[in-house]
C-alpha cells in the first residue's frame, strides 16, 4: 500500500479571537435583552471549542518533531492531524448562530500550474523620475552610449525633459561609428543629428542648453545639454576610474550635488550598468520608448467576443443585405448601438449562445461612430470549402483563413504557440491562389536566419541552398500537403511536388534592400525574431497585387537584446490594426499533437 502524500502546507490553527463573528444569516427574532443573554454563552461556546483545537496544535508541534527525528513513520500521523483539527470546526457550526465559513484547504490539483503564473511586474521607471512626475517637475537624463546606438533618434523622445551626454558617451560613439553593422549606422547618424544640433550655436548657448526642437522635432520641448567642464565626484575607491561606465556614473553623482531639487537620471540599455547605479543610490532606468506595449497580454488580438445581450441592444433598426464577392456571396448588417465605438475595422466578432441556438461569427468591415458594418464569414472548416486540402479546426483558424484567402486584404499578421496552425494555413492559401486561382505569381518565403543554440558555421552553396536548412518547418508543411492529394499516385505526387517547389523561392533576408515584389506571395516567418526597422524595410517592399504575411510567437525570441515588447512583430501588429486592408489574429488553440500542447503547458 503506497504512504499518503504530506501535504503541500501546514493546517493553519485560528486563536480564539480570530474565529469569523456570527453574522445575521437568519432575520433577527430575539429581543435586545435576549441578545444580551446568548453573547456571553456563544463566547463561552466559542471558548470552549477552541480548548481541543489548541490541544490539536500542541499534537501537531509534537509529531513534527517526531518527523525529524524519525522520517519513516511520519507520513501517517500527518495524514491524520488535519481530520483531528477538521473535528472541532464541525462541532462549531451549531455553537455559533451563524454562518461560519470554514477554511477549505487548498488541493495539490487545484493549484495553479508555476507555469502559467503571470509574471511579476516591474516597474519601468525609477523612484525620483515616479516622484518628478507627481509633482510635475522636468527631469534631466543623462544617456549612455548604448541608448543612442539602440535608437538613434532617442534624443528626442524624452518629451519636455532635457537631455545630458557625458563627454564620455562621445568618446564611445565615437569609437563605433566604424564598420557596416547596425550599431556602427546608428553611430554615424547619432553624430550627424549632433552635428546638425549644433551647427550655428554661440558657446553659451551650448553652456545654457541647445533646444531640441531645432530640427523640427516638435514633440521634443526639453534642452540638450553637453559636459563643459571636468566634472568629479566621489565614487567607492574599489571602483576603476578608467572605466567608462564609472566615469559615466561619477557625472550623474555630479550633477545631483550641483543641481539640488531637479531629479537627475541616468537612462541605460546596460542591465550592469544600472545595477550599479542602483546599488550607488543613483536613480536609473532603461530606455522603454522603444516598447510598443508595456504588458503583452494587452497586444490586440483581432478577436472579441459579443456580449449576450448584443442583438438586443444593437438589433433596432437593423439592415441587413447581401453581396457577391470573390465567387462567394455573404450577408452584411449594419448595426448601431454602445458596443460599436470599442471595435475596430477588420476585426473578428463572435456569438456563441449557451442556450444552444446557431453561433454568428462576423468581421467588421466599415465604422462610423456608432454604426458599423457586420459581414459574415466563410465556412472553412467545412470540406467544401477547403484550402488545398487543408480545413479549418478550430475558431481561430477560420478567422485566419478567411483573412489569407481575401484579396482585399494585403497585410496579414498571424501570431500564436508553437503548433496552431500558422505556417501551414499560410503555405496553403499560397499554393491555392498561386496554383489554382493564379492571383499571384510565386510564393516567396524568408525568415531571421538566428540560430537556436550556437552557430554551424558558413554554409556551402547558393542563396537558396544555404537557406534551406533555415526552411525545414516549410519542407515538414509541404510533405503534409502533398500527402493530402492521393489520387494522382505516387508519380503524380512527385510531379506535384516538383511544380510547387518550382513555385515557391526562398530568399535571404540580407539581400531585401531595393528590390519590389510584384504580385507575389510573401511570407515572412518567425518575424518575432525582426526589429522594428527590419520589418519596415520587408514591409516596404510590396509592389501591386503583393500579399505580405508575418507569422510568429512572441514568447520564442531569439534575437540578443529583443523583447516582447520591442519585438518587430508586436511593432506591426499594434500599428496595423484598424487598417481597412490588413488583420490579424492570435492562434489560440495548438492542432499538431497532445503531446506538443501538454509540453506547451507544462514546460
Amino acid at each position: 500500500m503506497p504512504l499518503p502524500k504530506l501535504p503541500s502546507k501546514p493546517a493553519t490553527i485560528l486563536a480564539t479571537q480570530d474565529y469569523p463573528t456570527a453574522g445575521a444569516a437568519r432575520p433577527a427574532t430575539k429581543t435586545p435583552a435576549a441578545k444580551k443573554v446568548a453573547a456571553p454563552i456563544i463566547e463561552a461556546a466559542i471558548a470552549e471549542v477552541a480548548k481541543p483545537v489548541r490541544n490539536a496544535a500542541t499534537k501537531i508541534k509534537q509529531v513534527a518533531a517526531l518527523m525529524v527525528a524519525k522520517p519513516a513513520p511520519a507520513p501517517a500521523p500527518v495524514a491524520a492531524a488535519p481530520a483531528a483539527v477538521a473535528a472541532p470546526a464541525a462541532k462549531a457550526k451549531p455553537a455559533a448562530k451563524g454562518k461560519v465559513t470554514p477554511i477549505k484547504p487548498i488541493k495539490q490539483a487545484e493549484q495553479p500550474h508555476p507555469a502559467k503564473h503571470k509574471p511579476v511586474e516591474v516597474q519601468l521607471k525609477s523612484s525620483a523620475s515616479r516622484a518628478a512626475d507627481q509633482r510635475g517637475i522636468s527631469k534631466l537624463f543623462v544617456l549612455d552610449t548604448n541608448v543612442l546606438m539602440h535608437d538613434p533618434s532617442s534624443l528626442f523622445r524624452f518629451e519636455e525633459h532635457d537631455v545630458y551626454l557625458p563627454m564620455m558617451t562621445l568618446e564611445e560613439l565615437d569609437n563605433h561609428k566604424k564598420g557596416m553593422t547596425e550599431v556602427a549606422r546608428n553611430a554615424r547618424q547619432v553624430s550627424r543629428t549632433l552635428d546638425a544640433l549644433i551647427s550655428n550655436t554661440d558657446d553659451d548657448a551650448i553652456e545654457h542648453g541647445i533646444l531640441l526642437s531645432k530640427l523640427g522635432n516638435k514633440d521634443a520641448k526639453g534642452r540638450l545639454f553637453f559636459q563643459t567642464r571636468l566634472q568629479s565626484a566621489d565614487l567607492p575607491a574599489g571602483l576603476p576610474v578608467g572605466k567608462a561606465d564609472n566615469q559615466i556614473l561619477a557625472v550623474v553623482r555630479s550633477l545631483e550635488a550641483e543641481q539640488e531639487g531637479r531629479p537627475v537620471v541616468l537612462v541605460s540599455k546596460d542591465i550592469n550598468m544600472r545595477i550599479k547605479a542602483r546599488a550607488l543610490g543613483l536613480p536609473a532606468e532603461d530606455y522603454f520608448n522603444d516598447h510598443v506595449l508595456e504588458d503583452t497580454d494587452l497586444l490586440y488580438s483581432g478577436i472579441v467576443q459579443l456580449p449576450d445581450d448584443f442583438w438586443n441592444k444593437h438589433g433596432k433598426d437593423m439592415e441587413s443585405w447581401q453581396e457577391s464577392k470573390n465567387g462567394y456571396s455573404s450577408t452584411f448588417y449594419r448595426v448601431t448601438g454602445p458596443f460599436i465605438p470599442s471595435l475596430l475595422v477588420n476585426q473578428f466578432i463572435y456569438l456563441e449562445p449557451k442556450n444552444g441556438e446557431t453561433p454568428f461569427y462576423g468581421q467588421v468591415k466599415q465604422i462610423n461612430g456608432k454604426t458599423a458594418v457586420l459581414q459574415t464569414l466563410r465556412d472553412f472548416s467545412h470540406t467544401k470549402n477547403n484550402v488545398w486540402g487543408v480545413t479549418a479546426r478550430n475558431r481561430e483558424q477560420n478567422f485566419a483563413l478567411n483573412l489569407l484567402m481575401n484579396p482585399e486584404c494585403d497585410f496579414v499578421t498571424l501570431l500564436g504557440q508553437a503548433g496552431t496552425g500558422k505556417t501551414l494555413l499560410a503555405l496553403a492559401a499560397g499554393l491555392a491562389q498561386v496554383l489554382e486561382t493564379k492571383l499571384y505569381n510565386e510564393i516567396i518565403v524568408t525568415r531571421v536566419t538566428v540560430p537556436v543554440g550556437e552557430d554551424i558555421g558558413f554554409l556551402p552553396g547558393t542563396e537558396e541552398e544555404k537557406m534551406s536548412p533555415w526552411m525545414g518547418a516549410f519542407d515538414d508543411n509541404l510533405e503534409v500537403l502533398n500527402k493530402s492529394d492521393s489520387d494522382g499516385g505516387e508519380w503524380g505526387r512527385a510531379a506535384t511536388q516538383d511544380l510547387i517547389r518550382s513555385r515557391i523561392k526562398i530568399k535571404s533576408l540580407n539581400f531585401m534592400r531595393g528590390r519590389t515584389f510584384v504580385n507575389k506571395f510573401l511570407i515572412i516567418d518567425e518575424a518575432q525574431n525582426l526589429t522594428p526597422k527590419q520589418v519596415k524595410t520587408l514591409v516596404t517592399r510590396a509592389g501591386p497585387g503583393t500579399k505580405i504575411l508575418c507569422l510568429g510567437n512572441i514568447a520564442q525570441i531569439d534575437t540578443p537584446y529583443l523583447t516582447e515588447g520591442s519585438s518587430g512583430l508586436t511593432y506591426v501588429v499594434d500599428r496595423f490594426k484598424g487598417w481597412t486592408h490588413s488583420g490579424h489574429v492570435t492562434l489560440a488553440r495548438g492542432e499538431r499533437s497532445r503531446l506538443a500542447d501538454h509540453a506547451s503547458e507544462v514546460l
